[in-house]
């Protein structure tokens, strides 16, 4: 337990240099990209989840589902980095925190191949959201690879803290935490957040 705290503790922490020096070159591009997924309570919380969601489920879903996340959301980005719009997605990454939460929440384990589709569309819409969202002066891929490693040590996190209430007192503790999730999601839609 003490090794997984300590693990997201140093994971968290490797963030920070990298949009600590925006003004350094071509890292611009790569710093704004890791820092937009941690700018917004929607986004951490959605891939934190997804993060939960994977390791409630385990087996293959533990990697299957980050990894499709986050090659979904690359597709999204770069279809925000073209502007061409996709519908709903404000809406729909406010109903990502809902749904994975809820998922997490009542312990939903769909078939893997399932649980991907879930997440694949939602991933889609956060990855249109970041790639729409990118800076001017920042270069396309770098800024793409930026939130990819962003958005797969949230994962990385959301399964280091399951892994670590598994142990701590199994599904009582994980389903709270994806209360909490769709709590923060509610809270998003009503605008109290």
């Amino acid at each position: 337990m003490r090794l997984i705290l300590i693990w997201i503790a140093l994971t968290v922490a490797l963030i920070v240099p990298a949009s600590a020096h925006p003004n350094i070159g071509s890292a611009i591009s790569f710093a704004a990209g890791v820092e937009h997924p941690l700018s917004g309570l929607d986004h951490i919380t959605a891939m934190v989840v997804v993060g939960l969601w994977a390791a409630a489920k385990g087996n293959r879903a533990l990697w299957i589902w980050p990894l499709t996340f986050v090659a979904i959301m690359l597709i999204g980005g770069g279809l925000g980095l073209a502007h061409i719009a996709v519908p709903f997605v404000a809406p729909g990454i406010l109903a990502s925190v809902v749904v994975f939460g809820l998922m997490v929440a009542f312990a939903i384990e769909p078939p893997t191949w399932v649980g991907a589709a879930i997440i694949g569309v939602f991933a889609l819409l956060h990855g249109h959201a970041h790639g729409a969202e990118m800076p001017d002066a920042v270069n396309g891929l770098e800024y793409l690879a930026g939130f990819a490693v962003a958005t797969a040590i949230l994962h990385a996190i959301g399964i280091g803290l399951a892994l670590a209430l598994q142990r701590a007192a199994p599904g009582p503790v994980n389903r709270l935490a994806g209360v909490i999730c769709v709590s923060i999601g509610v809270g998003l839609c009503a605008g109290v957040f």
